[in-house]
């Protein structure tokens, strides 16, 4: 069969890769293990969250289906960070874990995917190029562009205890077929671990005793075209560990594969398991722990917080340690998952390899974590495998940032996750504005619908009217955009003032980014990166171990943000305005 773009994989990143180039008016087939599969959450039930929630509104922006899939499917929205600066606020949704992929099915169907099952072998090459993909068992999908986005699938081993299983996710294979011919083209790869928590039966929990965290934003949504529907709305709940749940997992780490060495692969710090919690702040008497439902047609509680990979009995035992939970059943124990994924620095800013022209990754194939980061890197890379250059530069897109740190930086040894952090323009990057800084691209590239464009250009038209308008007072932070601007439209008001409050601090922040290159080979010789308060323990660890010579070449080195640079370009400052007094 004859395609122009073939994506292997039906995840986050999958999907949004077939729909991005079948909106470009491309014949695309999505190869997949399981069609019922398309768009499973495999993990939390949740969109969004810190700097994710912004990937969903670019996302969005781009015209790709996250958000209008996760508003349709929502349970509960909130807004994550609301006592600090909108820089960093975050929205994130709890969705049905049912419907959620049900909606993302009927999106494909209607973009006339053609969904072909079966398992990925090989890539096909042709004149240095690529030239389709062999499913195992001989046969072959023609095309001219092939986007991997293999997940977590990609010779993937599960474990619990001591128990290894092969697949890429409970009760699922493994493609360990595809694995080999990447090693065979050359490929540097890599082994990187994830892992997920425990499932309970919620007619098991006592709910009187935990305290429940009801839906913040009723009318909260991702997409810019909000939806005409919503779901009815769940609680959930907050709990936490205790000291004999401390004492069950310390007992347990012996055969923790974790622990054990059985596992080879480095996982997420910013995500560790509950045994890392442990084990790594052994000064916390209790850690808080987040009971979610999973739908609204399901009993199944997905324990956010506590992901583990211990024998079943030790799950068992920590879950009942919990208040409310002591008779708690679990419904699936938690795992961990390890899995092959390739360097993402042979990757072109497009997502396509340098080695290979045609062939294109995206997801946590490149060593990246979540489904916002997979989704993203999905939509560019269906763009550009379509035949429609698309690169998105740091100071355009969280998604540009994050792409720039795979390709120029790759993952630093462990999953990589995006954070407002890595985000040197990070004010200017926020989840309000994602619209204003993409739909025009998108539209000029053929990817958004007439109804998005028209509303974007109505939004548009009235903040502009309004910013002609703007008092001087709205700059101070006790006037708001209702005492300016009374009866007029809400969304593009609140855009005035934010803009208007804003203005000030990312003129400074554009200034300290020229200071910053003017720096660059400004040497780094004897400083002592312990003692900087400034910066994140971890770019203290990562410049300790790099000793790099100059600033230019610390911002080479894997995991050091760019807010971290700019924290040693003000320690650089400081210390040659300190010299310069000592000199006269």
């Amino acid at each position: 069969m004859d395609f122009d773009v073939v994506v292997v994989g039906g995840g986050h990143a999958g999907c949004e890769a077939a729909l991005a180039a079948a909106r470009l008016g491309r014949r695309v087939a999505l190869v997949t293990l399981h069609r019922d599969q398309l768009g499973r959450l495999s993990c939390n039930p949740a969109v969004g969250g810190l700097a994710k929630g912004t990937l969903v509104r670019e996302i969005d922006a781009l015209g790709g289906a996250m958000a209008r899939v996760a508003d349709a499917t929502t349970i509960q929205f909130r807004r994550l960070n609301t006592r600090k600066g909108l820089a960093v606020q975050a929205s994130r949704a709890q969705v049905d874990i049912d419907r959620y992929p049900k909606a993302m099915a009927a999106e494909i169907a209607a973009a006339n995917v053609v969904v072909v099952e079966g398992e990925a072998a090989d890539v096909l090459q042709e004149g240095g190029r690529v030239s389709g993909l062999e499913l195992l068992g001989g046969a072959r999908l023609r095309a001219p562009a092939v986007v991997l986005t293999t997940g977590t699938f990609l010779g993937g081993v599960l474990h619990r205890g001591r128990e290894q299983t092969v697949g890429g996710r409970v009760g699922e294979g493994a493609a360990h077929a595809l694995s080999g011919a990447l090693g065979r083209l050359g490929l540097r790869l890599g082994r990187l671990k994830t892992g997920t928590t425990p499932r309970l039966d919620g007619r098991t929990v006592d709910w009187a005793r935990l305290q429940p965290q009801p839906d913040a934003l009723p009318g909260g949504h991702f997409s810019f075209l909000p939806p005409t529907e919503r779901l009815p709305r769940r609680d959930c709940f907050l709990a936490f560990t205790s000291e004999a749940t401390h004492a069950t997992i310390r007992a347990s780490l012996g055969d923790s594969p974790l622990y054990s060495g059985q596992i080879t692969g480095r996982g997420p710090r910013y995500c560790p398991s509950i045994e890392d919690k442990v084990t790594r702040f052994p000064e916390k008497d209790r850690h808080q722990l987040f009971l979610e439902p999973e739908g609204l047609d399901t009993d199944r509680i997905y324990v956010n917080g506590a992901s583990t990979s211990l024998p079943a009995a030790a799950q068992e035992a920590m879950i009942r340690s919990i208040e409310g939970c002591e008779r708690a059943v679990i419904t699936q124990y938690g795992y961990a998952v390890e899995y092959d994924f390739v360097d993402p620095t042979q990757l072109a800013p497009t997502l396509e390899l340098l080695a290979l022209p045609g062939l294109y990754f995206a997801g946590q194939v490149n060593g990246t974590s979540g489904y916002e980061e997979a989704a993203a890197q999905g939509l560019v890379a269906g763009i550009n495998a379509a035949g429609v250059p698309l690169t998105l530069g740091r100071d355009e897109a969280c998604i540009g940032v994050m792409i720039d740190d795979l390709t120029r930086r790759g993952v630093g040894g462990e999953p990589y996750r995006m954070f407002p952090s890595r985000a040197e323009h990070r004010l200017a990057l926020r989840e309000d504005n994602a619209d204003r800084r993409l739909m025009p691209r998108a539209r000029a590239l053929g990817l958004l619908t007439d109804a998005a464009w028209a509303r974007f250009e109505a939004h548009a038209s009235a903040i502009e009217r309004l910013a002609a308008r703007v008092p001087d007072a709205l700059r101070r932070p006790e006037v708001s955009w209702e005492d300016v601007f009374p009866g007029e439209d809400a969304a593009a008001a609140e855009q005035v003032e934010i803009d208007t409050k804003y203005a000030g601090y990312i003129a400074r922040e554009a200034a300290r980014q020229a200071q910053t290159r003017r720096l660059e080979g400004v040497s780094l010789a004897g400083l002592d990166y312990a003692a900087i308060a400034a910066i994140s323990m971890e770019a203290r660890e990562r410049l300790a171990k790099a000793r790099p010579a100059t600033l230019g070449a610390a911002a080479q080195v894997p995991g050091v943000t760019p807010a971290a640079i700019q924290a040693l370009t003000m320690v650089v400052l400081r210390q040659q305005a300190l010299d310069r007094r000592g000199a006269q």
